[in-house]
């Protein structure tokens, strides 16, 4: 197996009443991802979602191409881009665009989605995300083909169009971010990866990724790519990690809990029990699922999600909510410098 990679994820949340502005996390990228890739983090990956009072960055395809200039070897990954939110005609060019602007180091992670208020505010049938986001797939892999591009789906028709510039690679890789059977066989079938979001614990990671195998090897495909994504946070001392961490982690949980209690996306503590009130969160009830400490626990809470899981790669989601960027760049230098190579 090939060495373990290492990626550096951001969310770019910040809490309501936090010192730190959306402003402040867009302009420490300019120093803190040169750096990430100077240090050997292998990719830089965002999220995305939309309306959330914390300012969740909703548009990750500008992100990306902010990063295309600040690096020059970083794996670019959208982890996840929430497919049925796009016209598919802008966004097979946005897609192109950036695979030039990054000479081809993009990796499109895709969703479906799931939170109910996207969808309401953009007009889009909660009920039709899956069906939309696969025929956006389709029209995507197809303009990466073909130079002109023809569709005439269920959802979207587009008469013969001029596909220009033409991607950087062929094809663009696609992880899917989905969990249910139908869709895990899809991803099988299309020959992608899946992704996982970090609100799994490893127990249901395991079971997530044995079920993928299983689906992809009735379909006769097997993937060396089984990226792994956490909460990591390292500080000199575990003490001074969980201070600025724990509140941080909480926050981001906030909305897995709060979307758990309304039954649009289970949500369960580290003892499996369903969250069913926003309340129950807080940080120390979902400690299987993150990385924060000083390097020596690091390296021993990252062992066990390595050993069982077995990943291609690890992403870290680093940039948490209202964490000063001095204290960011001595998780990412600490990281690097005393955790990663035990990894490697």
């Amino acid at each position: 197996m090939s060495a373990m990679k290492f990626g550096l994820m951001y969310s770019f949340i910040v809490p309501p009443g936090s010192k730190m502005t959306h402003l402040d996390t867009f302009r420490e990228m300019d120093h803190l991802i040169p750096l990430a890739e100077s240090l050997g983090y292998d990719s830089f990956q965002t999220t995305e979602h939309h309306f959330q009072d914390n300012g969740w960055a909703p548009s990750p395809l500008p992100i990306l191409a902010k990063a295309a200039g600040l690096t020059k070897t970083m794996r670019l990954v959208t982890n996840i881009l929430v497919l049925p939110l796009y016209d598919p005609l802008r966004l097979v060019e946005d897609v192109v665009t950036l695979d030039n602007l990054c000479d081809g180091r993009l990796t499109l992670g895709v969703s479906p989605g799931y939170v109910s208020e996207e969808f309401t505010a953009y007009g889009i049938p909660h009920g039709e995300r899956f069906q939309r986001a696969e025929e956006i797939l389709d029209i995507l892999e197809k303009s990466w083909r073909e130079e002109v591009l023809e569709h005439d789906g269920k959802f979207y028709k587009i008469p013969p169009t001029r596909v220009v510039p033409r991607p950087v690679q062929d094809p663009i890789p696609i992880w899917y971010g989905v969990s249910g059977p139908k869709l895990l066989k899809r991803a099988a079938e299309r020959r992608c990866p899946v992704t996982a979001s970090p609100r799994s614990t490893v127990d249901e990671l395991v079971a997530h990724y044995a079920r993928y195998d299983a689906v992809a090897a009735e379909v006769g495909f097997s993937t060396k790519e089984r990226p792994v994504i956490r909460e990591v946070f390292i500080a000199p001392t575990t003490k001074r990690a969980e201070q600025l961490a724990g509140p941080a982690v909480t926050h981001i949980f906030d909305l897995y809990g709060r979307k758990s209690a309304a039954g649009e996306r289970e949500l369960r503590n580290d003892k499996g029990e369903l969250i069913t009130d926003a309340a129950q969160v807080d940080f120390r009830t979902f400690s299987s699922r993150y990385v924060i400490g000083d390097p020596a626990s690091a390296c021993e809470q990252l062992k066990d999600s390595v050993d069982r899981l077995q990943p291609s790669e690890m992403i870290c989601r680093m940039q948490l909510p209202g964490i000063p960027t001095a204290d960011l760049e001595k998780s990412i230098r600490l990281f690097a410098e005393q955790v990663m190579p035990q990894f490697r």
